[in-house]
């Protein structure tokens, strides 16, 4: 970093410093805005269809019937299924 010695100095790097700092807010804005990926847990839909496993798994569903009707892979059910193993043990 070059030391400022004069006022016309100061007044160029504050411009400067206003334009890398709008860039970086931009870059922040996509940040924020993008869709994250990979599992998102306990948000709204997840919340949605692990009540569903839930209901439908103490209703004596099969993981099968259950994977169909929320349009999920069975994977996803036997993850929920270790979850709500996971809530019951610690209750």
């Amino acid at each position: 970093m070059r030391k400022i010695e004069t006022l016309d100095d100061a007044f160029i790097r504050i411009a400067e410093l206003e334009r890398e700092n709008e860039e970086l807010r931009e870059e922040l804005a996509y940040y924020k805005n993008r869709k994250m990926s990979g599992r998102q847990k306990h948000n709204a839909k997840w919340q949605a269809i692990y009540n569903d496993f839930v209901n439908g798994y103490e209703e004596g569903m099969t993981m099968v019937d259950i994977a169909k009707r929320n349009h999920v892979s069975e994977r996803t059910i036997y993850r929920y299924k270790a979850y709500y193993d996971k809530m019951k043990e610690n209750k």
